[in-house]
């Protein structure tokens, strides 16, 4: 099987879930196999564009979401690291907390940083319960005070939307404001080494005016848009947020323009978008974290800040103190492809932990695993294996990430 089926269908068979698998009411044809499809699946505004590009679907967090196109995850992949990869991401939420005191109260509910964050300012931040699990990892933008006072644009992860706000309702005090804007918003991506010059070309400068995790308030096409110099791919880009009664017509607008500027772009499946954060050492949310994974176990404690009160900092604190058992690794896999659940072994067999990701890596070109194992073993250079259908084959732990984010390096 060419590697781009191989990486879909992967990518595929994890995502269905229990619940989908039980309210399924009809088959899902996909490539290579056939999918449940769930009568109560939502899709996005954009689902007809993609259905017309030839894109193939399945079911992700509550959303029929398409999850490569003809050219295959791989090349999606490979686009997005040499141009722009365009990425429907509005099954994400967005939540708007604002008021007197939001702030405050915003900050003792999650786990970094965010009092000193300047108007425009954008942070990664994770939402935790009292044992130290993450419920949530966030993106937080403070809005300006034009837009509301003491305003906070919150991004949260799709599967996770009901939970996180009813969590931020039962604990923000009365008085501060909580809003689900995320049926009115649309949220896309567009990401890779052309696609600042693709955002300046249409907003005028605005992209590269900012600094990397920040966000600016522009017009595309005279439309107001929310574009925040962010990802989750490790390349440069930016995640736009504008009215959802636009969402085609901004979408094809940036694709005519790249065209124009003979920029090499196109849209790029869930498939990839998982490939592309993986290669970059970033988190999703049922894999490398959960609510029963902390962050020093996911190697997150730099999203917190414990010079400040959070949610879950005396269970952190008291897992520092006793130390951890586990530890997030990744490893390179010779002679088979790891996938989640493998069971990660010892050079004398002893079962160390499980794979909660692996795939092949378009970037690197190798197979490579994300697991948790004893601390004695998260060593990079330090020789283990995985169990692939009975065999152990060789996996190495390296040092993360696989793919250094480009604004991560030295210039």
């Amino acid at each position: 099987m060419k590697l781009g089926g191989d990486l879909t269908l992967w990518f595929i068979g994890r995502l269905l879930s229990v619940s989908e698998l039980k309210n399924a009411d009809r088959p899902y044809l996909s490539l290579g196999g056939v999918f449940p499809y769930s009568r109560n699946m939502k899709a996005t505004l954009l689902r007809a564009w993609h259905e017309a590009a030839g894109a193939r679907f399945a079911p992700f967090a509550g959303f029929d979401m398409p999850i490569q196109y003809p050219a295959g995850a791989v090349e999606e992949h490979r686009l997005c690291r040499r141009g722009a990869g365009f990425f429907d991401i509005d099954h994400m939420g967005q939540f708007i907390i604002s008021s007197k005191g939001a702030g405050e109260a915003l900050s003792a509910l999650v786990s970094n940083r965010i009092l000193d964050m300047k108007e425009a300012e954008a942070r990664y931040a994770l939402l935790l319960n009292e044992s130290g699990g993450v419920i949530d990892d966030l993106f937080i933008y403070r809005m300006n005070r034009d837009e509301a006072e003491d305003g906070w644009f919150v991004v949260v992860n799709a599967g996770n939307r009901e939970l996180d706000y009813a969590w931020f309702r039962e604990r923000l005090p009365k008085g501060v404001g909580l809003e689900d804007v995320s049926d009115s918003v649309y949220m896309i991506s567009v990401q890779g080494p052309q696609a600042l010059r693709l955002l300046d070309s249409v907003s005028g400068g605005a992209l590269s005016a900012i600094p990397r995790s920040s966000m600016v308030m522009t017009r595309i096409m005279g439309l107001p848009v929310r574009m925040g110099r962010t990802g989750y791919t490790g390349e440069d880009g930016a995640e736009l947020f504008y009215d959802a009664g636009k969402a085609r017509e901004l979408w094809e607008f940036l694709l005519a323009e790249a065209g124009r500027l003979g920029i090499e772009a196109g849209p790029v499946g869930l498939a990839a978008r998982d490939s592309l954060r993986f290669e970059a050492g970033m988190p999703l949310h049922g894999h490398e974290i959960s609510p029963d994974i902390t962050p020093p176990e996911a190697l997150l404690s730099w999203a917190c800040d414990f010079e400040k009160e959070f949610t879950g900092k005396a269970s952190l604190l008291a897992q520092k103190e006793r130390g951890l058992r586990r530890k997030l690794v990744t490893l390179n896999v010779k002679g088979g492809v790891p996938r989640e659940g493998y069971a990660v072994l010892s050079g004398d067999g002893l079962e160390l932990g499980r794979c909660v990701a692996g795939m092949f890596c378009p970037t690197t070109g190798t197979y490579s695993a994300n697991a948790f194992v004893p601390p004695d073993y998260a060593k990079p250079g330090t020789v283990l294996a995985v169990s692939i259908r009975g065999g152990a084959k060789e996996a190495t732990v390296i040092k993360r990430p696989l793919y250094i984010p480009v604004y991560r390096r030295s210039v």
